[in-house]
């Protein structure tokens, strides 16, 4: 299945191209046979049953287990990420397979494999920065703006009543304030490595971006969906999942 922004040629190409080359292999085979042709046929047919049925599964394909079975048990691919599966074009046999169909020749391929890797280097590189200047500019001062208050808060309380134990405000108080520094950190980190995206070698950027960068972005993330939780829905910079779904 290919992102929403995407064109759907790219994998029809490859899905075409593979059944052709499938196609032409039974051909051969049929075709230089000895044997009948029924015969040679159901051989055929049982032997690419008994070696591709692997990749049969009617169950969840959602679920973590299938992702075990597949990889540890069936030995199927789990192509993660977008370099991870890019490099596929560029295994030997792929590209033998693409030039003896005349679909590409190896200088097409390569450009092609450059230009699809640069521009997810470029897409993610924008995404994160746009992530951490939202962050900086609007998540944090705006859980900060919060804490400010709650502090003020407690003050006036203690001021009028100087026994009020003010535990929820407190709570509240000591969560976000020590939430407040990880998003800070965090977005330092994010910045850290978006530094390091520079460099002439695309593929060696995408795979930094895949082991470093998109994990900084993921534990940015996860702090800010935490702050979402605590932070007052009047101090939030953006719309919630519920305001975009029920009530924009």
């Amino acid at each position: 299945m290919v992102g929403s922004n995407d064109s759907i040629s790219c994998a029809n190409i490859m899905i075409n191209a593979a059944v052709a080359e499938a196609l032409r292999q039974f051909a051969d085979t049929l075709e230089g046979s000895a044997e009948g042709f029924d015969t040679c046929l159901h051989e055929l047919i049982r032997e690419n049953i008994t070696a591709h049925k692997r990749i049969l599964f009617n169950g969840n394909g959602y679920d973590e287990s299938w992702i075990r079975e597949a990889t540890e048990e069936r030995g199927l691919l789990n192509l993660r990420t977008t370099p991870d599966a890019l490099q596929m074009v560029l295994v030997p046999e792929n590209m033998e397979m693409l030039q003896r169909h005349r679909i590409f020749s190896e200088a097409e391929i390569l450009s092609r494999y450059e230009i699809t890797m640069e521009n997810y280097v470029r897409t993610v590189r924008i995404e994160a920065l746009t992530m951490a200047e939202m962050a900086r500019k609007e998540i944090l001062p705006a859980v900060l703006r919060y804490t400010g208050d709650l502090a003020a808060e407690i003050c006036e309380k203690k001021k009028a009543v100087a026994v009020l134990p003010c535990r929820a405000e407190t709570k509240l108080l000591e969560k976000l304030s020590i939430l407040s520094d990880e998003i800070d950190a965090a977005i330092d980190a994010l910045e850290e490595s978006i530094g390091g995206c520079a460099g002439e070698d695309v593929t060696a950027q995408a795979f930094f971006i895949r082991d470093e960068l998109l994990g900084k972005m993921a534990a940015l993330r996860a702090l800010c969906d935490e702050a979402e939780t605590l932070t007052a829905a009047s101090y939030w910079p953006f719309p919630t999942y519920g305001e975009l779904l029920f009530k924009v």
